[in-house]
């Protein structure tokens, strides 16, 4: 979830999204609720009308606590990359380095907002506390543990400008289900399941499934407060069952306004305070996620120190929907088996190598896949890479038909 400068600030301001755009009338599926005997006994509803109740929620102003799980998967080895499965880890105040944390493991964390200009989030992992607070023209983090602070001016939002409903809280399960319903198209079907009480509050749920095989997404679920249309929790689950890959819901919620001090913040006395515009800022601990290329030895196998392809790398897009799948043509001409059989290959790319890939062939030749419960990626000995939300099978299928 690393990001740059840009995305820094997108993730500074946010807020309680009260609108859902991007959702075609045509593509839900009018699916009404059935019987439910374990929830709450609610008025039946189709899918139409629980997203028009989503976006015609005005709810602004709310308070409570909300917790974030989210397994992929990854081994041990992995996980590391991403902050660990737990705990506020320490060394730098930037935003982007905590919310790339809720990628793995089990986070709690407070949440407040009222309106657009103020909003706040403190992250409770632990005995040490992360908190990111946006009030008016000023957008604070601090990290308890490392006693630094990362500050930033939001100029828009101190000038009153133009507010995006969608720039909502990072990971906050409203935010999460506008994101969801906005990839909404004709590759997914949307329907009505089962009630539920989520915080002690009746909720109906968006169920959206894919309509094409292949993809390791089940279904995603949205719980929908039956009174305000506020998204409750988000559940992806996998095609394989167990266990959600992601479980982001609130366990307690009060949509009564909070207090003007909630949102009020002083760098306390001997903190170290980083400006958002300098350049670099809140990177001199190094715990920016670079993903495989953070392995010496991945970089130039995916075409280039960035690791997304390089300058010589070829994108191209296959498929659609929940089933698309990003071959990329490194360019680099150097493989897997190359790698293995390098001598003088860094020992961590070998380890990372055995720890994540199956072998796998096909008519385009041989290679590994590197798997996830959500996203999986089959590498070929001759340096192409595919990847997508997928299963291995539908990976190899597409090396085969694109050699």
């Amino acid at each position: 979830m690393a990001a740059n400068t840009n995305t820094s600030r997108k993730i500074a301001r946010y807020a309680v999204p009260v609108a859902v755009a991007g959702v075609a009338a045509a593509t839900v599926a009018m699916v009404p609720a059935f019987a439910n005997a374990g929830g709450p006994d609610l008025p039946k509803v189709t899918a139409q009308q629980l997203i028009e109740k989503i976006a015609a929620s005005d709810v602004e102003q709310l308070s409570g606590t909300a917790k974030i799980s989210t397994d992929l998967g990854l081994p041990k080895i992995a996980t590391g990359l991403l902050g660990g499965g737990g705990g506020v880890a320490g060394g730098s105040a930037n935003p982007e380095d905590k919310v790339a944390q809720l990628a793995n493991g089990t986070h709690t964390f407070r949440v407040a907002a009222d309106g657009p200009d103020r909003q706040k989030l403190t992250f409770l992992d632990g005995k040490d506390e992360y908190s990111l607070i946006h009030n008016g023209a000023d957008v604070w983090g601090y990290d308890s543990k490392s006693n630094e602070v990362f500050h930033e001016k939001n100029g828009e939002a101190g000038k009153g400008a133009e507010h995006k409903k969608g720039e909502g809280l990072p990971a906050s399960p409203q935010q999460l289900a506008q994101d969801v319903l906005k990839a909404a198209g004709p590759t997914t079907d949307v329907g009505v399941g089962d009630t539920v009480q989520v915080a002690g509050r009746d909720a109906y749920q968006l169920v959206l499934k894919p309509k094409q095989s292949g993809s390791t997404v089940g279904s995603v679920q949205i719980a929908v407060d039956a009174k305000n249309g506020v998204p409750l929790r988000v559940q992806l689950l996998s095609s394989q069952g167990g266990k959600p890959i992601v479980d982001a819901g609130f366990t307690k919620v009060d949509f009564a306004k909070p207090s003007a001090d909630t949102f009020a913040f002083t760098a306390p006395k001997g903190a170290k305070v980083t400006e958002g515009g300098a350049e670099g800022a809140g990177r001199e601990h190094g715990k920016e996620f670079k993903g495989l290329d953070a392995f010496p030895g991945f970089g130039d196998l995916l075409g280039g120190p960035d690791g997304k392809g390089g300058k010589h790398g070829d994108v191209k897009v296959l498929g659609e929907g929940w089933a698309t799948i990003a071959r990329i043509d490194s360019g680099a001409g150097k493989g897997l088996k190359e790698l293995e059989n390098d001598k003088n290959a860094p020992k961590q790319a070998k380890d990372f190598l055995n720890s994540l890939g199956d072998k796998v062939s096909g008519k385009f030749g041989e290679g590994r896949v590197l798997s996830t419960r959500l996203v999986n990626a089959l590498i070929t000995d001759d340096g192409k890479v595919y990847v997508g939300a997928v299963t291995k099978d539908a990976l190899v299928k597409a090396a085969d038909a694109n050699k």
